[in-house]
């Protein structure tokens, strides 16, 4: 039994449909696994119609999902169910085997970073936030203190630790690139300097493809001291399309305006390249998908990816009830928006690192490649 490929509409859509609903899973289920933290979270890695994944299996809305993964086979495949009727295969890749190793200080390599999707790396620098701690200012759909408080990371990673497991990931997993994201510690630079530290601390030890992220620093000139740091591509990321939902979602990060958003992306893409900078879309917060794709163009035509995903409410935050876009919505975004992109000549395959390169998250390339 195999599944559609992912260039095909079946494909396609199936992959769409799975990132909505959710997976049912077994709780013997190996493979890769997140809960809590800065995101993906409450996910597994699944591989399915060609692509590796990152697909909900911890929220109440995959609880409830039409999709169930059944005994593995004997080739370690499970056949995908969907309302009782098979529709395919999947696979539940394993732990990397940097996972089984201590840093040099005695703290294990999978509480420094952890692989996204086929062969991305992934970590949250500090992974504490100024606005988390306060419901008045804190991004309602964030889960960075969970993670933290379960004891399955460390608050801050030094640039000795991320170098460490950095080579480690490359050498024994073929690591492709690394994601290097931080709670916002202040209001001036945002993030920016210890991700600097931290970029050059790697790039010393390991030829990686590196993306960092966070707010929009004061201080533009940032972005050049970011990549003359190693850092090859950059996150800065709005999460929500309209003010108007940043305000209600995310009133703290709000404060950081669209236009200033905007503003930063004209500066930094001139430093990184066009295609290099983008920005997480989470759709299902309240933004119609005209407004998505309106601001969709406008970052397009700056240089900027705009990498769109369902949001996933995480248990344990203000908006783990609230309902994740269906398919139908998320289709409806990523036909027009693939076409756009392929348009413009600025696809995933082209990003050098970071979370649109790695595409676990959304189905959105497998959009692009048949617009």
């Amino acid at each position: 039994m195999t599944v559609p490929a992912s260039g095909t509409l079946a494909g396609r859509q199936l992959v769409t449909d799975l990132q909505s609903f959710g997976l049912q899973v077994d709780g013997q289920v190996g493979g890769i696994a997140r809960k809590g933290g800065a995101g993906p979270s409450d996910h597994r890695t699944v591989t399915i119609a060609g692509q590796t994944v990152m697909v909900p299996v911890y929220t109440a809305g995959a609880r409830r999902s039409p999709f169930q993964a059944g005994p593995p086979g004997a080739d370690g495949s499970h056949v995908l169910v969907r309302d009782g009727r098979p529709v395919g295969t999947i696979r539940f890749p394993a732990p990397p085997r940097f996972y089984g190793l201590t840093t040099a200080d005695g703290v294990p390599y999978w509480k420094i970073a952890l692989l996204h999707g086929r062969d991305t790396l992934a970590t949250t620098v500090h992974q504490t936030c100024i606005r988390y701690a306060d419901r008045r200012t804190s991004c309602q759909f964030c889960a960075i203190g969970q993670s933290l408080e379960a004891g399955r990371t460390i608050a801050y990673k030094t640039p000795q630790q991320l170098a460490e497991v950095a080579k480690a990931a490359v050498d024994l997993d073929q690591v492709r690139d690394m994601v290097l994201t931080t709670g916002t510690p202040n209001i001036v630079d945002r993030g920016a300097a210890v991700l600097a530290e931290s970029a050059r601390a790697i790039k010393a030890a390991v030829d990686l493809p590196l993306q960092v992220q966070c707010e929009p620093p004061r201080d533009h000139d940032w972005f050049q001291r970011l990549r003359d740091a190693g850092a090859d591509t950059l996150g800065m990321h709005l999460e929500a399309a309209t003010q108007r939902v940043r305000e209600r979602i995310m009133p703290g990060k709000a404060t950081v305006s669209v236009d200033r958003y905007m503003d930063a992306f004209a500066s930094a893409v001139p430093v990184f390249g066009r295609g290099q900078v983008n920005t997480y879309i989470l759709a299902g917060l309240g933004d119609t998908a005209e407004e998505i794709l309106a601001l969709a163009g406008r970052l397009i035509a700056l240089g900027v990816y705009p990498f769109v995903v369902p949001f996933v409410p995480i248990s344990g935050t203000p908006l783990e009830d609230h309902a994740p876009p269906s398919a139908e919505f998320m289709a409806s975004l990523f036909t027009p928006l693939g076409k756009m992109l392929r348009t413009a000549g600025m696809t995933s395959s082209d990003i050098r690192a970071g979370c649109g390169r790695c595409g676990a998250c959304s189905s959105l390339s497998a959009y692009e490649a048949a617009a």
